[in-house]
C-alpha cells in the first residue's frame, strides 16, 4: 500500500480524521477499492493522503479477556471467551485502516477493517454495554 501511494507520486501524512469532522466516506466494492481511492486522490490533485492504522496489541486482547472474565464470573468458559482467545492469533496485525484526502474543502475517507477486527470491536462494545448496566439492589426502606 505504501509503495502504491508513493508510486502515484503522493506523500503520506500520519493522521486520523475523527468523526466530528465533516467528511464523505468512500464506499468499497471489493478488497482492492483502496487503490481506486488512491487513484481518485491523485486525479483530484491531492498532494498527500492521511493514513491511520490500528494494530491489535497483546494488551488489547488481555484487557478484553480480563473484562470478559469479570463479566462471566464464575463461569469462565463462554463463546465470547473463546472468540477473544482466538483473537490472540492476530496480535501485531493491522485490523483497521483509514485513508483520507482533502479536495475543495471536503475530506474524503476510505476506511476498511478485517472481519477479526470487527469481531474485536463487537466484543469490546458488548463488554462496555454490560459494564454500563446499573443494578439497584437497595432494599426499599419505605416498607
Amino acid at each position: 500500500m505504501v509503495a502504491f501511494i508513493a508510486g502515484h507520486g503522493m506523500s503520506r501524512f500520519s493522521g486520523y480524521i475523527t468523526e466530528d469532522v465533516p467528511s464523505v466516506l468512500f464506499e468499497e466494492d471489493n478488497p482492492d477499492s483502496w487503490k481506486d481511492f488512491v487513484e481518485l486522490a491523485k486525479s483530484s490533485g491531492a498532494p498527500f493522503l492521511t493514513m491511520s492504522e490500528i494494530v491489535l496489541e497483546k494488551a488489547d486482547v488481555e484487557l478484553l479477556l480480563e473484562q470478559l472474565r469479570d463479566q462471566n464470573y464464575p463461569e469462565e468458559e463462554s463463546p465470547e471467551m473463546e472468540e477473544a482467545q482466538y483473537l490472540a492469533n492476530y496480535v501485531g496485525k493491522i485490523g483497521y485502516l483509514q485513508l483520507g484526502f482533502a479536495h475543495q474543502g471536503v475530506l474524503f475517507l476510505c476506511e476498511t477493517s478485517t472481519p477479526w477486527y470487527d469481531q474485536f470491536q463487537q466484543l469490546m462494545e458488548s463488554v462496555d454495554d454490560y459494564g454500563s448496566i446499573i443494578v439497584d439492589d437497595r432494599e426499599d426502606d419505605e416498607n
